[in-house]
């Protein structure tokens, strides 16, 4: 495996980051996940802007977009795979030991890891923690990941592959790692970014692509829901069949219409355009 780091290409074994990074030591880093599929990123333009727009949140230089895009391209280049997870990651560098950052450049890294394609459908847990919708870091992809780890390790323990958050006012927010929609009435939505949840890349298209609509709706919508799906890089459109054991349809191995109607609409834009 080969990874990018800080300008060039090396052996993961000989890639090593400073003990003293500020990514490693406080989390002050943002990231990217990409779906790479036959050696090509898919939405890379979007993934870019918004690692800028997340750094610039954390008050870090703005990443060198042409660099991160050489990076991604030596990364995929050298180590070809079907369906790969690519992760580019960039940090505050090397800094004192505690809040306050140092003089040195951010650290880079790019990395690809294989993956397997997720099955049509999941199951979900809802958890008692909450995401605070008036953080100073909502809606930043940050490398702060911690409740998210401890969130999931919930939804696992559940047999589920992901666990959904309320806000701090009771609000319907987002997974761990996915945007969440519920079909109410026929109709299709999803929180709006007030809610605290993260400017997905996938949800934006599946917005756009299907038409859904963002409100703001209670936690119990996931009670009152005839539907709901997931949306992510690597998900992509994913229906979720039960809700902390409860089946969210008559027929829950089977998606509904309107999550059927978004996977196809997301599958067809996706493979004639691979960076919409």
């Amino acid at each position: 495996m080969r990874i990018w780091l800080d300008g060039a290409l090396r052996d993961a074994d000989s890639a090593q980051v400073s003990v003293f990074d500020h990514g490693l030591t406080v989390g002050d880093g943002v990231f990217e996940t990409v779906k790479a599929e036959r050696g090509a990123a898919f939405a890379l333009t979007r993934h870019v802007d918004r690692l800028t727009r997340s750094a610039r949140g954390l008050g870090l230089p703005d990443p060198d977009p042409d660099e991160v895009r050489r990076a991604c391209a030596a990364v995929l280049g050298a180590n070809p795979l079907p369906l790969g997870r690519m992760r580019i990651t960039y940090t505050g560098g090397v800094s004192p030991l505690g809040s306050d950052r140092g003089d040195a450049a951010p650290t880079l890294v790019v990395a690809v890891a294989e993956e397997i394609r997720r099955p049509d459908g999941t199951d979900v847990i809802t958890v008692p923690w909450v995401r605070n919708e008036r953080s100073a870091v909502a809606g930043l992809k940050t490398t702060s990941y911690a409740e998210n780890v401890v969130a999931l390790a919930a939804a696992h323990r559940a047999g589920a592959s992901e666990a959904l958050f309320a806000n701090t006012v009771g609000r319907l927010c987002e997974g761990t790692g996915s945007n969440v929609f519920v079909v109410l009435d026929g109709e299709l939505y999803t929180p709006p970014l007030a809610s605290g949840c993260l400017a997905g890349i996938t949800r934006a298209l599946v917005v756009d692509w299907a038409g859904a609509k963002e409100a703001d709706l209670p936690f119990e919508a996931l009670e009152q829901a005839e539907e709901i799906f997931l949306t992510s890089t690597l998900r992509d459109v994913q229906a979720v069949h039960r809700v902390d054991g409860r089946d969210v349809a008559v027929a829950p191995a089977v998606p509904g219409p309107v999550t059927a109607e978004a996977m196809r609409i997301f599958d067809a834009h996706a493979g004639a355009d691979l960076d919409p």
